[in-house]
């Protein structure tokens, strides 16, 4: 079949069982040949070809609501609801996301970049249906890595006691981004290894549809049969819940997906279906993979799988970061790593492998890492949070209320901060410094290149007043020639890299180099700038400020970050309440969410890159304009 014909998925309601099996093959043809040029959520993907299209076949979206967890693996989906000529886009500036997107098609009824939302969402969504007395069905896709996330276990104790009608679709491929780890993903492997309880089940509901009337006899006839879950499944965890389990089901067999549809029709209460999947299904390269590297990756060599990388000896900033806490961690037994399921992307797993009785990787579960770190520092720990920015917020509360309130010494490694590129908005981390700096006790630090990084880290490793968040970016270093020795850098001291008489530029992190090439622009043009590296966002260096503030320079602040409650902001707010009257210009991102796409023309549409900056700046000192 011609993928790009599809225009949505009514057509499957008319194909056979052969068919559907064809059309299975040509998606995963089509999805590997367009993600070795694109990259993206691969195998995730190629593991629910059969599930998706078996859910659009019995089901009727948009009118029934088929809810994708995380959304990273319903590129199948999209497919089928007819955006497979914008596949070469995929990911891309201004192209189609990665993600389900409301504004792309009728079809995606819930956005989500994060996991376990799904089963929320779907009751929500159920419980308006029941209230205004519509009838459709809710379908929740929810993968077992997802399913040990709070929020998904808090949803499923409302669903079961509230006896919410919708089916969930438990995708079970033993994976998140990396292997799962925890009790629920041991009890799934129990019930995947024993097929009894289903074949027991159906012949005892199959006895009880021939017994005869008489209601008390049927009711004990159900209780026996209730009672045979506990022969053959460890806790029968999902039907205590109150929620009727299907499974498992072959995720790959239509015959099976349809049965267990069906059968879940005609039950009038949460139903949930285990589907076993491969992640990774027909293409060799992500099926072998054991680590998560097949989760999401740039563009590939078709024929090997063979990821293709850019051209830089210079080692990725998690990688960095992680090698060093290592290093540390190898001589002094109060160093422990903790990940929530991340030590792939935050390449831990070197540390995993070295030092297994200091590294934990709880699962899916940011709030409980952040907790749990505040209970290893309080007994005189010294803990490594290593945590995307985008899922630190998940853990907001946890931060202030368990680590800074109490003035814990926990280290968080704040990775992909800034802007991240093809995963766009709901993974940007611009939004970790407005609510950091909040917290009293907090040190909120970011390098400008791979040296400072380790001195920084050196800093954090000595300081032992309280909790320090190391910001770092997504991608590689600046490649700088590293140096062996490591130095303490005081405690809000901000570095001045040039000296000029017409302008101040401040930044942090990797923007500091940018804020130094726009130097150099300006230069040409006859304009000479200060160049500040601001590498303690919080707290600030007040000495250098004073010293701005009573030079009356004008002032450029560039952060890729939120300008609300951003440095700043900050910076503009101390100037002003010390009544110095530096004209101020802040650089960042104003009240917007960020869509995905490559960074340096993101950057550029933001008004952040060094000719950007350049130009900017020139307009500021030769105008009038007032503070921002």
């Amino acid at each position: 079949m011609d993928i790009k014909h599809i225009q949505n998925p009514s057509f499957l309601k008319e194909l056979s069982i052969e068919e559907l099996k064809e059309l299975s093959e040509d998606i995963r043809k089509f999805l590997i040949e367009t993600c070795a040029i694109t990259g993206g959520h691969i195998g995730a993907n190629l593991g629910v070809v059969e599930l998706t299209i078996a859910l659009h076949k019995h089901f009727n979206s948009p009118k029934d609501k088929i809810i994708w967890d995380v959304g990273h693996q319903s590129y199948i989906h999209k497919i089928l609801t007819g955006r497979s000529t914008q596949f070469n886009t995929l990911r891309q500036y201004k192209g189609l996301c990665g993600f389900p997107k409301l504004k792309e098609s009728e079809h995606d009824v819930w956005e989500a970049g994060h996991s376990s939302t799904s089963l929320s969402a779907a009751m929500g969504i159920a419980k308006a249906r029941d209230i205004l007395k519509d009838q459709y069905h809710v379908v929740p896709v929810i993968g077992d890595g997802a399913l040990t996330g709070g929020m998904a276990l808090e949803a499923l104790n409302n669903i079961g006691h509230d006896r919410t009608n919708m089916t969930i679709i438990l995708n079970d491929n033993e994976m998140s981004i990396a292997p799962n780890v925890g009790a629920m993903h041991n009890m799934l492997g129990r019930i995947r290894m024993n097929q009894g309880y289903n074949r027991l089940k159906l012949d005892a509901e199959h006895v009880l549809s021939k017994l005869p009337g008489g209601s008390r006899l049927r009711e004990s006839a159900d209780r026996i049969k209730d009672s045979l879950k506990y022969l053959v499944v460890d806790g029968a965890f999902f039907e205590e819940l109150g929620i009727r389990y299907i499974g498992p089901v072959d995720g790959h067999s239509f015959e099976e997906l349809e049965d267990a549809l069906k059968a879940a029709d005609s039950i009038n209460k949460p139903v949930l279906i285990h589907v076993v999947t491969k992640k990774g299904k027909g293409y060799r390269p992500a099926e072998n993979d054991k680590i998560g590297t097949w989760h999401g990756l740039g563009p590939y060599k078709l024929e090997t799988g063979e990821q293709i990388k850019g051209q830089t000896n210079a080692p990725s900033w998690s990688q960095l970061m992680s090698d060093e806490i290592l290093s540390y961690a190898k001589n002094d037994r109060r160093i422990v790593a903790i990940t929530p399921a991340m030590p792939v992307g935050s390449k831990l797993t070197k540390f995993q492998s070295e030092l297994p009785d200091q590294f934990f990787d709880v699962g899916i579960a940011e709030q409980h890492a952040v907790t749990m770190a505040a209970g290893l520092a309080i007994q005189g720990m010294k803990p490594y949070v290593a945590i995307y920015s985008t899922f630190l917020q998940r853990a907001y509360d946890q931060v202030l209320h368990d680590v800074d309130r109490q003035n814990l010494n926990v280290i968080f490694g704040v990775d992909r901060s800034g802007l991240v590129g093809a995963d766009g908005e709901t993974h940007q981390g611009i939004y970790d410094v407005g609510f950091l700096t909040q917290f009293p006790n907090m040190i909120v630090m970011m390098p400008k290149d791979e040296n400072e990084a380790k001195d920084l880290v050196y800093t954090a490793m000595h300081y032992e007043q309280g909790p320090i968040a190391i910001r770092y970016p997504r991608g590689n270093g600046l490649g700088v020639t590293i140096n062996d020795k490591r130095a303490h850098v005081p405690i809000g001291s901000w570095e001045k890299l040039s000296s000029g008489k017409d302008v101040v530029l401040i930044s942090y992190g990797p923007t500091v180099q940018s804020i130094q090439e726009a130097a150099k622009i300006l230069k040409e043009k006859g304009i000479y700038a200060t160049v500040i590296n601001a590498r303690y966002i919080k707290p600030m260096d007040f000495e250098m400020l004073d010293s701005i503030g009573q030079s009356n320079l004008p002032v450029i602040t560039v952060e890729e970050g939120m300008l609300n409650g951003g440095l700043g902001s900050q910076i503009a707010n101390y100037l002003t309440d010390h009544e110095y009257t530096n004209r101020i210009k802040r650089l960042g991102i104003n009240n917007e969410y960020i869509e995905h796409g490559d960074v340096n023309k993101i950057l550029d549409d933001l008004g952040l890159s060094s000719g950007a900056i350049a130009n900017t700046t020139e307009l500021f000192i030769n105008s009038k304009e007032s503070q921002l």
